[in-house]
């Protein structure tokens, strides 16, 4: 294992941020934690990089006690917290030189790996401009390859592409994949669900400070309902009318999403050898009122509606 706890304990004056945390995390995978703001990722995060002293309970990383071998986890660990903390009015190549030489390397060695990783990082034509000058993606970026100067056993990653968009998210994944495929750990706490399914062999559902639930992506589907099917139509004015049909036809509650013309019906653990006939009845009946499907699907509930149910 590359975190083990047990019991952890964190307070602050009257809130108990992090209460009796029980983690598991297996070297050489992505582990995800999800919670909603407050939920205490960030500070179980900060206890197990050893930069705050739990109040109960243990943490080990990679045999080590946070507390009592607090050196020896820091030899091992490194930590992208949820803010980029490079120096804007350096250049890109100028901080992880700088880095560099903070962590021993001598100039060369210092400028080489700091070319590398910019290269790795897709920074090159970059490299030369103040960090001031850098989008917010960009900036990530370059946050992570200080990470990974010394690579490290176990990294760190606090919700790493908050305020990003689309593109420089995927880049942001790619770079995971990459880190992890070179043999690191990476414990990602994230409040996108897409990204801890895209990532993520186990995820740790954190709520109030405590994991109330733990597994792979498919584990955690399942443990809601067999399948889900999801519903968006042509016109939002009929979305009442299709409620009442699909509802009727798959004997479920049906759930009106944001969107106002999509909806989505999930699926009891009793439906499972049913659920494709059951969804084939349910778009003919639709068809059969008049009401025009655009996109019609079957398949296991989202992160997304997990995190709802449990949370």
């Amino acid at each position: 294992m590359a975190i083990e706890t047990s019991g952890l304990v964190k307070t602050f004056g009257g809130n108990r941020a992090v209460d009796d945390l029980d983690l598991a995390v297996p070297a050489g995978t992505v582990y995800g934690v999800l919670g909603p703001n407050g939920a205490g990722k960030t500070t179980a995060v900060r206890m197990l990089a050893t930069l705050l002293r739990p109040d109960g309970g243990q943490a080990r990383v990679f045999g080590h006690d946070v507390v009592r071998e607090a050196d020896a986890v820091r030899g091992r660990v490194s930590l992208t917290g949820q803010y980029a903390s490079v120096d804007e009015d350096m250049t890109g190549v100028e901080n992880l030189i700088l880095l560099g030489r903070l962590l021993g390397h001598g100039k060369a060695a210092a400028r080489a790996r700091a070319e590398q990783l910019l290269d790795a990082f897709g920074l090159t034509e970059a490299a030369g401009r103040q960090v001031k000058h850098y989008s917010g993606g960009m900036r990530r970026r370059v946050d992570i390859a200080a990470s990974i100067l010394n690579t490290p056993d176990l990294l760190f990653l606090d919700e790493p592409t908050t305020g990003l968009d689309p593109r420089a998210r995927s880049q942001v994944w790619d770079i995971v994949r990459i880190v992890v495929a070179h043999g690191t750990t990476v414990l990602l706490t994230t409040q996108y669900l897409d990204e801890a399914d895209h990532l993520a062999s186990r995820i740790a559902v954190i709520d109030h400070g405590k994991v109330i639930a733990e597994g792979t992506p498919g584990q955690l589907k399942s443990s809601i309902g067999s399948g889900s099917v999801h519903v968006r139509l042509r016109e939002a004015h009929q979305r009442e009318q299709a409620e009442q049909v699909i509802a009727s036809a798959l004997a479920t509650t049906v759930v009106l999403e944001a969107d106002p013309v999509a909806l989505t019906a999930r699926l009891t653990a009793g439906q499972d050898a049913v659920a494709a006939e059951q969804a084939a009845r349910a778009l003919s009946e639709l068809a059969a009122a008049g009401i025009v499907v655009d996109e019609f699907s079957l398949g296991q509930p989202s992160l997304d509606e997990v995190f709802l149910a449990l949370t």
